[in-house]
């Protein structure tokens, strides 16, 4: 079939595939530099509990026949491996339904993991990553051309991730609609990047603008992903461009930069070849009958479950980051809804004290990412994920969020458990445990330009009240 193909997008594809599999390294390699302390067999959230009682159908996942932390370390670098080799090109150098076989591989193994993951990966990104990662397997490798139905479904998702990310704030927060959110927003997002103290202490004017952009960007741009070239191109170049400018501001895990390799499947990729002066892949033979029934049905497949998160789109109850069924595909996403207008942190601290008193020395525990140290300028993490960074945020904001993990959390910071510090900066307690463990709210507000001259410091932080109470090991 001459329509089933697009051969002028074969640099598209290349910068696609090679991007994602980058994407799906740096997620399989966080999960196996931090799942023995989220989810271990002794983690805060043990994955063998959690099988005992979810029934099989709810999760699909390798796990349910077998766990063990080393058969989990084995799966999540075997995924890495996987990634790597794929992003190194690996994919196009053997044939079709092998490099289907290496996509399917990558997609199943992320899935048995997030669908054990609990509340450590309830993000939206995780089921990005999963949905863009089922559409790679039938985008096809250099033995043939794109096939046109398959880059019309990453227009379709990408479309879903920009104007549901723009819904859900138009139809939320009046400061959206106010064009005031950004006032707050950098200072109090989930994770401030080493530029999120310059980008709050832009003009207000300037945030207004900043804001009115986003809008045009998620709401407006969007439909230009459905028009004929250049106009994809150019709607495209407008998404990344946007996306860029939220990696500067920001830490967000993989989301802006798993939104930027979709983008890329909606780019002329001659048109790219041209503007970058690079010599793109040579059209490719037609592609087999086999491999155009498969990108047909996973067509009428997608289309078919497209109903619940288009219905979720036209609703005013609509949902963000939702998905209607175990595999994670055709999702709905969004972000931000609603903007907080200050931060709270909770600062853990711990002491060798076993009696307490006016005169008990706390020293405090530093997280890698989230603020603790008013001195301390934020880094830059993203694309990786610092999942405990990540929830001691939700935290901040109610206690009832962090009620599940936040209390094995401190006992293992009394054992001085191993793994769990692996997820911290710096542990005060090198040597010995400590005896108690306590943690306090903090209101944190970026300082401003004289204090930052002056004191050095980026934040002020005032103290709230008390978050949990000196705890102690309960002893036999």
């Amino acid at each position: 079939m001459e329509w089933f193909t697009a051969s002028g997008y074969g640099l598209s594809r290349l910068v696609f595939q090679r991007g994602l599999a980058v994407l799906y390294l740096v997620a399989f390699a966080s999960a196996a530099l931090q799942f023995r302390a989220l989810i271990g067999e002794r983690g805060m959230l043990p994955v063998p509990r959690y099988l005992a009682y979810v029934p099989a159908r709810r999760i699909p996942t390798l796990f349910r026949w077998h766990y063990s932390d080393r058969f989990f370390a084995g799966c999540a670098w075997g995924g890495a491996l996987l990634a790597a080799a794929v992003a190194a090109g690996a994919a196009d150098a053997v044939p079709l339904c092998a490099a289907m076989l290496m996509w399917l591989v990558l997609w199943g193994l992320y899935l048995s993991i997030v669908n054990v993951g609990q509340t450590w990966y309830a993000f939206g990104w995780e089921s990005l990553l999963l949905e863009t990662g089922f559409l790679a397997v039938f985008l096809g490798n250099a033995r043939t051309d794109p096939p046109v139905l398959v880059l019309f479904l990453l227009r379709w998702l990408l479309f879903r991730v920009e104007f549901g990310a723009g819904l859900i704030k138009i139809r939320g927060d009046r400061c959206w609609r106010d064009l005031t959110c950004l006032y707050y927003h950098h200072e109090t997002q989930p994770m401030p990047g080493p530029l999120s103290w310059f980008f709050h202490r832009l003009p207000r004017p300037l945030h207004r603008v900043e804001t009115a952009a986003n809008h045009v960007a998620q709401l407006v741009v969007p439909f230009g992903l459905f028009a004929p070239q250049p106009v994809a191109s150019v709607a495209a170049g407008l998404v990344i461009v946007t996306q860029l400018w939220l990696v500067a501001s920001g830490n967000f895990a993989w989301l802006n930069w798993i939104t930027i390799v979709l983008a890329f499947a909606a780019v002329d990729g001659d048109a790219m070849a041209d503007l970058f002066s690079v010599t793109g892949p040579s059209p490719a033979p037609s592609a087999p009958v086999w491999y155009e029934v498969l990108v047909v049905a996973v067509t009428v497949l997608v289309a078919a479950l497209s109903w619940w998160p288009v219905r979720n789109l036209l609703s005013r109850g609509q949902r963000m980051n939702m998905s209607f069924n175990a595999y994670h595909l055709v999702n709905t996403y969004g972000a931000f809804g609603s903007v907080n207008r200050s931060r709270y942190e909770v600062v853990v601290e711990g002491t060798a004290d076993t009696v307490l008193g006016p005169e008990t020395e706390w020293r405090e525990y530093d997280f890698k990412g989230k603020p603790g140290d008013p001195r301390r300028l934020p880094r830059q993490f993203a694309p990786w994920h610092l999942r405990l960074d990540w929830l001691m945020w939700f935290a901040g904001i109610s206690p009832a969020y962090a009620r599940d993990w936040f209390g094995p959390f401190v006992e293992r910071l009394l054992e001085n458990d191993r793994d769990t510090l692996r997820l911290l900066r710096h542990n005060p307690f090198p040597d010995a445990p400590p005896a108690h463990v306590r943690a306090r709210l903090y209101l944190y507000r970026f300082t401003t330009w004289r204090a930052l001259r002056t004191t050095g410091a980026w934040w002020h932080r005032e103290l709230v009240r008390e978050f949990l109470p000196p705890a102690a090991l309960r002893r036999p």
